[in-house]
């Protein structure tokens, strides 16, 4: 015990001592302190002002490049192919023609006497058209008849020859080539009475036709002589046509059908027509032949479309346009025409595939309807297809999708 009272009392002795050397000591001065904490913290302050300088700039730099890159894709819009219908309706203009068709001529030659029918006529088979003089003919008629009388003279003549002599041929007071030349002659005397009686009834046949007949049912359209007119028979020039008639209860309808729709044009299809001076209504028809060739010059398919018109409505020449519903053979689409490329490799549209990245297809038209182009070939129908795509557009380029187009691209898919 007595030990460690001494080690506390050395212990105090040298921390009295010390303490003492401590306060000897002169304090540092508190100014220079302040300079050292102010120059560290303006120093640090210094630091952070560089470093976010630095930061901010990297930032930029980086946003620029970012927003650089993101300038130099390009954002489209997209849009489904719209799918055709199963049975399409087609419309093409029609001309309109009266089921028989035909001109009037006259068979013989003289001076028009009258005429019974004007344009506007509507007549029946058989009813008398018109009467021409032929005093030429009549002269003829006279004349082969005379010519017959002669030959029948003659052929009685030449009959009581030959039989006279063949009697005398029995007792051998003529020869025999006596009797054979009568009998020749009798022979030619009967041709010439037949090629006189041909001749004659020719002639009689050409008389007839000094009365013209409406050959069918139907409608003057023309009329073209008047009373005095000299008439040339035939349809060869000089001639011309006296009048011309048409039959209209039935009409004819011919269409040149696109060489596309050729295959679904048959017989048996029913058409409607409409016409401008008809508003609202249709006429019902019937597609009753084609001309099984294609025209090289039009690339297209003459059909013929019967229609009946009992009450005359329609009239020949007139257009009108002509409804088709053809079944199709192969799936259509529809695309507004904002979307073609017209490109030296042909005709495409742009296509989005995975969402970025674009597909040129060639396609191939059918019909254009101004805002709108029908799509035949190259499209199977789940495409997004681009909208208003850039003349330099290449396959493979990667674009963006513009957000109002995302829905629509959803619905495409």
């Amino acid at each position: 015990m007595g030990v460690r009272e001494g080690s506390d009392l050395y212990t105090e002795a040298n921390l009295d001592e010390e303490g003492q050397e401590k306060l000897s000591q002169p304090p540092p001065r508190s100014g220079h302190v302040k300079t050292i904490i102010i120059a560290a913290i303006v120093c640090l302050l210094f630091g952070i002002a560089v470093y976010r300088g630095i930061s901010s700039r990297t930032k930029a730099s980086s946003a620029l490049a970012r927003e650089t890159l993101e300038q130099a894709i390009r954002t489209v819009s997209v849009i489904p192919p719209k799918r055709g219908a199963p049975a399409e309706e087609i419309v093409l203009p029609g001309n309109i023609q009266a089921f028989i068709d035909a001109p009037i001529y006259a068979r013989t030659n003289g001076y028009l006497r009258r005429w019974t029918v004007d344009i506007g006529a509507h007549v029946k088979a058989g009813q008398l058209l018109a009467e021409i003089d032929t005093p030429e003919v009549e002269q003829q008629l006279q004349q082969a008849r005379a010519d017959l009388a002669t030959a029948e003279a003659n052929l009685r003549l030449a009959e009581i020859t030959a039989s006279r002599y063949q009697e005398l041929l029995k007792t051998d007071s003529i020869s025999k080539q006596e009797a054979d030349n009568a009998s020749g002659d009798l022979q030619a005397k009967g041709a010439i009475v037949q090629s006189a009686r041909y001749n004659m009834k020719r002639l009689e046949e050409l008389q007839s036709f000094q009365r013209i007949y409406a050959p069918f049912d139907g409608v003057i359209t023309a009329r073209n002589t008047d009373i005095g007119a000299l008439i040339d028979s035939g349809s060869a020039s000089p001639a011309r046509e006296l009048f011309h008639i048409a039959s209209t209860r039935k009409l004819r309808i011919y269409v040149k059908v696109p060489q596309v729709y050729a295959r679904a044009a048959r017989p048996g299809l029913p058409a409607d027509l409409t016409l401008s001076e008809f508003p609202g209504r249709r006429f019902k028809g019937t597609l009753v032949r084609t001309a099984e060739s294609i025209d090289a010059s039009s690339r297209t398919l003459l059909v013929e479309i019967d229609l009946e018109n009992p009450k005359g409505e329609l009239l020949p020449g007139a257009y009108a346009e002509v409804h088709l519903k053809l079944p199709s053979q192969a799936p259509s689409y529809f695309l507004p025409v904002n979307t073609l490329l017209f490109r030296t490799e042909g005709l495409q549209v742009a296509v989005l595939e995975g969402g970025t990245r674009t597909v040129l297809i060639p396609v191939t038209i059918g019909r254009d309807f101004g805002n709108e182009v029908e799509i035949v070939t190259g499209l199977k129908g789940d495409e997004n297809v681009i909208l208003n795509p850039p003349d330099s557009l290449v396959s493979g380029e990667t674009v963006s999708l513009a957000p109002s187009a995302a829905n629509t691209s959803g619905k495409g898919n």
